[in-house]
């Protein structure tokens, strides 16, 4: 099944010609559910954590009885490092 007609095309990159920093993250979420998660993690380095922000951020929102500010700020901070570090490999070492 070709899951690529399905994507959604990033606005950033048909505005400006160059990706935004989530450029690769559909396709990388596809590789996973494929088990392929070597060939994610090459196709947006921070797919990991970014899953990882994103479950912590639902954490965060839903259960409001205990305080998760914390783990929130460091995946947060772990997401950005990992993000622009992808982003600054994929466009001038590759």
């Amino acid at each position: 099944m070709n899951l690529e007609k399905y994507m959604l095309p990033c606005l950033f990159k048909m505005l400006f010609g160059i990706e935004c920093l989530g450029c690769g993250f559909q396709r990388s979420v596809f590789l996973l559910f494929q088990g392929k998660f070597l060939d994610a993690f090459k196709m947006y380095p921070a797919v990991f954590t970014t899953l990882l922000f994103l479950g912590i951020a639902l954490l965060y929102f839903l259960d409001k009885k205990k305080n998760h500010q914390k783990i929130f700020l460091f995946t947060t901070i772990l997401n950005v490092i990992f993000m622009l570090g992808g982003y600054y490999y994929k466009h001038f070492y590759i």
